[in-house]
């Protein structure tokens, strides 16, 4: 039960007919280190800092965006939310359900809501297994569904991604790079999910079957009511299909925003640097190229401070010194840099 404002009488009535939905998933400060040497008794001698105190939310039906260079931590990110491996510390909430309350039969009830769609289409594909046989091997958990059973969802899955049923008898060598990742997100949605995490699914395709596999997702996002974590470092392509986006540098979201913030008024200045690195196809509208100086520090010897000063024209001293946290400048629009909390960087 919700209170709201009467505006008339500025008295606070009880409304019982608002309801607060529950994110889809929630993740809060959620760390992941990987040791470098050391075995079982020998400490290891330092920690890769894959994912390093990243919080944020996805509702139902929304599609979030995680854009990057590589080595950021994006795909890492993914596999912990999928619950492939663990996190060091933070906590994971889908659908309200923590991920470290649950014990194993519970979790493996959860991961059926959640599927992943690879980059690679060529190696997410047994060479030896037939396209039926790779589209319905999430199914065999389901005892009372008869072969002849999955062999009809597997045709209808295929008609709706785009190929055919007569495809079934088939082996993925014989089929297109477009084809085979059709095929795999095939397989994604065979068992109805929530949530589909795209690991980069468009990167390594051409440029035209690109725009075809992004619609092909756009649309089976509103047949399913499907909700998608999209990780790609395609700007473009994140723009076109996701509702927010977060930016990820070493490890760390450092600007949060709705679609319409992050192509407008971005406020971080990595985040103006990857807008401005995107190849712009009309002559007469490109600007100067200002490309970032430096290199990505290590993810083993972070810098101190906002991690970003080190290749940053805007830092301070107080950057160098002291890590910004992740702030609300507009609703909606969260941005870790110091000289975004009270004024923006255009003024230095």
């Amino acid at each position: 039960m919700a209170s709201v404002l009467d505006a008339g009488s500025g008295i606070i009535r009880k409304r019982e007919d608002i309801m607060i939905e529950t994110p889809l998933i929630e993740v809060h400060d959620l760390v992941k280190y990987f040791p470098l040497g050391g075995s079982l008794l020998k400490k290891p001698h330092s920690w890769v800092k894959a994912v390093n105190g990243v919080s944020f939310k996805v509702e139902k039906g929304e599609t979030f965006g995680v854009v990057g260079e590589s080595g950021c931590g994006k795909t890492t990110l993914g596999r912990l939310i999928l619950g492939l491996i663990s996190p060091s510390s933070g906590r994971i909430e889908f659908d309200g359900k923590d991920f470290s309350t649950l014990n194993n039969t519970e979790m493996r009830s959860v991961r059926r809501r959640m599927q992943i769609i690879f980059q690679d289409p060529y190696s997410s594909l047994d060479p030896r297994m037939k396209v039926f046989s790779i589209i319905t091997e999430p199914m065999r958990s389901i005892k009372d569904l008869s072969r002849n059973s999955r062999r009809e969802l597997a045709a209808d899955l295929l008609k709706r991604v785009g190929l055919r049923p007569e495809d079934l008898d088939k082996y993925p060598h014989e089929f297109s790079g477009g084809q085979r990742q059709r095929i795999g997100i095939a397989r994604s949605i065979c068992m109805r999910p929530e949530l589909i995490v795209a690991d980069e699914p468009v990167s390594s395709l051409d440029v035209s079957i690109q725009a075809q596999v992004i619609n092909l997702m756009a649309k089976l996002r509103e047949d399913y009511n499907l909700s998608y974590i999209f990780i790609s470092h395609d700007l473009r392509v994140v723009n076109y299909l996701c509702n927010k986006i977060a930016v990820m540098y070493l490890g760390a979201i450092v600007e949060l925003a709705p679609k319409h913030c992050f192509t407008t008024i971005a406020r971080h200045p990595y985040t103006r640097a990857l807008l401005e690195s995107v190849p712009q196809p009309n002559p007469h509208q490109r600007g100067k190229l200002s490309p970032m100086e430096g290199d990505v520090s290590s993810p083993i010897n972070l810098p101190s401070g906002c991690t970003f000063h080190t290749r940053c024209h805007y830092a301070t001293d107080k950057c160098r010194k002291i890590a910004p946290p992740l702030l609300q400048v507009e609703p909606g629009h969260y941005v870790a840099c110091w000289l975004n909390q009270g004024r923006g960087f255009e003024d230095y």
